[in-house]
């Protein structure tokens, strides 16, 4: 009896599973499912990149294509023949971002050198990128702040004219003598820009100014701003020079200007839906050859958006065509349509991850590697792909258009109802009610499923590569055990750059998801991700900003703030002056006291909010630094406050309508067998589950479609709004039951004191601020703090997606 119980338990366990979403590819569709639900299935053919292609540009009589890499690990300029469809030469870049053009006669090729503050010019000979010689426009980086960005060269090849985003000037350079000939201030950071046909005219794009700026090159001054829509990025002019194209990347559009008179005239909407909701993300244009059709990039939802734009003003939509992840730039030649394609179009597991000890491997935190080309650290993972299509005929755009539809979770219909199922405590709709009326959101720091949970018998686990096991993580292990498991849930970001806008927005804009590989790759750039700098905004804010629209009272303890001081408008007044923002030498317990001293206060005003978010982050750890609290301890005393905020919660006369949802920025600082965006998370509450696992696909954007039901709140992206719920976590049955904390089992005060390799590694990290430590060598030396000096961290595993499929009835596990 006993033995055939445990046969029926494996059976429903491996019953659940077999509907999990695992790595691999869906055969029969031919689809690639990512971890955030959208799914690839790109048209054409296609040829590997570099790390993150951030533009393309043809040379004038269409020989030459030349491609700029900008990813996190090692950037390149790669120059093409478009007939052979071959790479014929390459050039490794120490810095570079996105600026590149080709002289007139074909003989010069220009590009941004990053924040190295110049523009390299290298002459081409018979196919071939001879030494590049150098324009500067300043001292290097952080000395000078300029970054050229968007390039364009006049046809006698006498002026270069470059626009910068980080002093938000445009240069006009002579090449030939390395001169720079007038600085020009301009009103905000910019991207791009390109010339009037009579070359008397610049137009360039205010990537953070919501306009187009008009430059007079007789008189050398700003002329005119024409507003446009949230990041203006790529502009395209025609070959008469009267209509102008701008595609702006925070809300989905490309705007049409008559030249004659500098006037919108139309704008046209990219999105799959009739939906203003950020996610789209129009970043890059192109017209076919007769110009009668415009090709737009939508790097977020992974397609070319298809109008006909031969009435200008009188745009129509014919379709979409699916290319790869996260497009970044098109072009056109002849009956050929050129894609960029960010992340390329194909996953990848990384069997040869990062190992820092290893005498030839050079990577650094946030570092690319340029002595060990296999390297597969997560955030210059992904290489790009240049897609090939053949322009497609009616009947043609017709099946992609469909395949397109296929790909996205998103649609219109799920932002007013969403998944889930009648008599659940999660509503289905905006203005249903729920039986919860309080949310508390706990933000932790970059750890993965195994590192911590792996060692669980229920879930999908690997315990060789559990650091803080039971021991050390009692009560997550508690809330995993006494509540839901949950061992496929992924986080949508790679870095707390990107991480805390997920978190907290459901999106991240082009602005960051273009701009952080190059801080993380040790290349310099503003770095402020955390409400720092506007010009990172989603269009919509955060979600913060859609609770005091929605009148939804709120506060925060730490997160986008610093002791009351807020990063972002909708915060001021909203902050605990008490809670520290991330400080490794400051004690989770110190952060839950001031939690929980405000909270008292609160409670007996009866003014608890209704969305409350917490910044308990110690689990980042300080490595093995001397003096500093051992990873062991650090991660325990994070376990420990959690802990003590759930028993304090759930003792307390507002327990009975609370939930609390806890998660990872980010899962960058450890390995996981399934996919190293894979990470521990918990929901914990009188309306969650008791005793259950639950092998759904989960997402960061899910999570925040939750507590947007909860609270009554409209979705923020299309990421939330197409986000899977975690109804299936909850329950109409409550439970009050009170949590009751779990006394940590090490000393919380224990300090690194041993002197070895990995705390001499350690001294050299920066802990200030969250990820300004080394990823990769502060991995290793947190593996090494468990598992001893001489062991070897194994490489994690980087699947870039992950696909539904159902178990085969004679699959034999």
């Amino acid at each position: 009896m006993k033995k055939s119980y445990l046969l029926l338990l494996l059976c429903f366990f491996f019953i659940q599973r077999g509907f999990a979403q695992w790595p691999g590819k869906n055969e029969s569709t031919q689809q690639i499912l990512l971890p955030n639900g959208w799914k690839l299935s790109p048209a054409g053919h296609s040829l590997q990149l570099g790390d993150l292609p951030l533009n393309m540009q043809l040379s004038a009589s269409g020989k030459y294509l030349a491609i700029t890499n900008n990813g996190q690990s090692t950037q390149s300029l790669q120059l093409l023949d478009v007939k052979t469809e071959k790479i014929i030469d390459e050039k490794v870049l120490s810095k570079s971002w996105y600026g590149i053009a080709f002289s007139k006669d074909e003989k010069h090729l220009y590009a941004s050198g990053g924040n190295d503050n110049w523009i390299l010019d290298f002459n081409i000979q018979n196919g071939k990128l001879g030494k590049s010689d150098t324009i500067k426009l300043g001292p290097v980086w952080p000395k000078g702040k300029i970054s050229p960005a968007g390039i364009v060269v006049n046809k006698n090849n006498s002026k270069l004219y470059t626009v910068t985003k980080e002093d938000s000037s445009l240069y006009i350079i002579n090449p030939a003598e390395k001169q720079i000939l007038k600085k020009i201030q301009l009103p905000a950071i910019a991207y791009s820009c390109v010339l009037s046909t009579d070359e008397s005219k610049l137009y360039v794009s205010l990537w953070g100014g919501k306009s187009v700026a008009v430059i007079d090159l007789i008189s050398e001054n700003i002329s005119q701003r024409i507003p446009v829509g949230d990041h203006p990025n790529e502009l395209l002019l025609n070959k008469k020079g009267n209509i102008l194209f701008v595609a702006n990347a925070n809300d989905n559009t490309v705007s049409v200007i008559n030249t004659l008179n500098n006037k919108v005239i139309e704008t046209i909407a990219t999105t799959l839906y009739a939906t203003q909701l950020t996610g789209s993300t129009t970043n890059g244009l192109a017209l076919s050859a007769n110009e009668k059709t415009l090709y737009i990039a939508n790097a977020d939802n992974n397609c070319l958006a298809v109008f006909d734009v031969s009435k200008p003003g009188l745009s129509l939509s014919q379709g979409f065509i699916p290319v790869g992840w996260y497009p970044t730039s098109v072009k056109v030649l002849g009956s050929k349509i050129l894609v960029t394609n960010g992340k390329g179009n194909t996953p990848m597991a990384n069997p040869q991850g990062p190992q820092p000890i290893s005498k030839v491997d050079n990577s650094g935190y946030h570092m690319g590697s340029t002595a060990n080309s296999r390297l597969q650290y997560i955030a210059g993972l992904f290489k790009g792909t240049l897609s090939f299509i053949d322009a497609p005929k009616p009947e043609q755009l017709k099946v992609y258009t469909k395949q397109v539809y296929a790909n996205t979770p998103f649609t219109d219909k799920r932002t007013i109802t969403a998944d889930g199922e009648a008599g659940n405590p999660i509503p289905r709709k905006q203005n249903e009610k729920s039986p919860i009326k309080h949310v508390f959101y706990i933000i932790k720091e970059n750890r993965t499923y195994d590192q911590v949970l792996g060692d669980m018998p229920k879930g999908n686990g690997d315990s060789k590569l559990t650091l803080f096991g039971r021991k050390i993580t009692p009560n997550q292990h508690a809330f995993a055990e006494n509540y839901v498991l949950l061992d496929n849930f992924y986080v949508d970001a790679e870095v707390s750059a990107d991480g805390h806008n997920w978190s907290m927005a459901a999106y991240a804009t082009d602005v960051v998801e273009k701009t952080w590989p190059t801080s993380y790759g040790a290349r310099g750039g503003s770095t402020s991700f955390e409400g720092g700098r506007p010009v990172t905004y989603p269009k919509g804010g955060f979600i913060w900003d859609y609770c005091q629209r929605a009148g939804v009272s709120y506060r925060s303890y730490g997160e986008f703030g610093d002791y009351g001081k807020a990063n972002i408008k909708s915060l001021q007044g909203h902050m605990c002056t008490a809670s520290p923002g991330f400080d490794m030498d400051i004690k989770d317990q110190v952060r839950v006291d001031a939690w929980q001293h405000d909270f008292d206060s609160l409670l007996v005003a009866g003014v608890v909010p209704q969305f409350n978010t917490l910044r308990i982050s110690n689990d980042h750890t300080s490595g093995q630094k001397k003096g500093k609290y051992s990873p062991q301890a650090a991660v325990a005393d994070n376990d420990l406050a959690v802990g003590r905020i759930l028993e304090h919660l759930s003792h307390s006369k507002i327990w009975k309508e609370s939930v609390v949802f806890i998660l990872e920025d980010d899962a960058q600082n450890g390995p996981d067998h399934v996919d190293a965006h894979r990470s521990p998370a918990y929901v914990v509450g009188p309306y969650v589950k008791r005793n259950t696992p639950v092998h759904t696909m989960y997402s960061t954007s899910g999570f925040l479609r939750t507590m947007e039901l909860i609270l009554g709140l409209p979705p923020m992206s299309q990421y939330d709004a197409a986000a899977m719920p975690l109804y299936e976590c909850f329950t109409a049955t409550p439970d009050f039951t009170p949590y009751n904390v779990i006394q940590p089992l090490i000393d919380l005060d224990t300090r690194n004191v041993a002197v070895n390799e990995s705390s001499r590694r350690s001294e050299l990290f920066n802990f200030a601020k969250e990820d300004s430590a080394p990823d990769l060598d502060l991995n290793e030396v947190v593996w090494k703090s468990v598992k001893g000096e001489q062991s070897v961290m194994p490489a994690p595993k980087r699947s870039a997606f992950v696909i539904l499929e159902k178990k085969k009835k004679d699959d034999d596990d």
